[in-house]
């Protein structure tokens, strides 16, 4: 059995005109956003074994502000704005049982959907908003295997769950 928890970066701060795209950071509803995230996937016990993040800012501080402990980590530059293809052969070229991925959109929401047998039952899920997370069982033993259509969720939040 292998794992993916696939989080979109939090909300990210436009005030800065003249910052690039790739070097944004998170406004302050980003920041908490990600915070409550990293609670709640520490009380779900949804530890990852390795994490695959974009080295884009936002997504940097996203996991950051997630506070997992000393997770590997690694910080891939073709993650930033990826299609699906590639975010899926950084997946199929990991070993861990558990991956969590902090990337970004329409890259996110087009792997979940593409993934999965089944869409949850989410009213956000197609849009998959900031820090959206979904978690994904597949029938797997080595993700050299991961095939479209065969994740099933166990999961998929979005912080208005649970900042309310």
């Amino acid at each position: 059995m292998k794992r993916l928890i696939l989080m979109r970066h939090a909300k990210s701060d436009w005030s800065e005109r003249d910052t690039s795209d790739h070097d944004r950071t998170l406004n302050q509803r980003g920041q908490e956003s990600a915070s409550a995230m990293g609670d709640w996937l520490r009380q779900n016990k949804l530890q990852p074994d390795h994490i695959l993040c974009s080295d884009a800012a936002r997504t940097r501080e996203t996991l950051q502000r997630l506070n997992l402990g000393d997770v590997p980590s690694t910080f891939l530059r073709n993650l930033y704005l990826a299609e699906t293809d590639v975010m899926a052969a950084a997946l199929r070229s990991r070993t861990e049982a558990c991956i969590l991925m902090v990337a970004h959109n329409p890259g996110s929401a087009m792997l979940a959907e593409m993934l999965l047998a089944h869409a949850p039952d989410h009213p956000q899920f197609f849009k998959y908003p900031t820090c959206a997370t979904l978690v994904v069982d597949f029938d797997i033993t080595d993700w050299r295997d991961l095939r479209l259509g065969t994740g099933k969720t166990i999961q998929f939040i979005v912080p208005r769950d649970i900042t309310k």
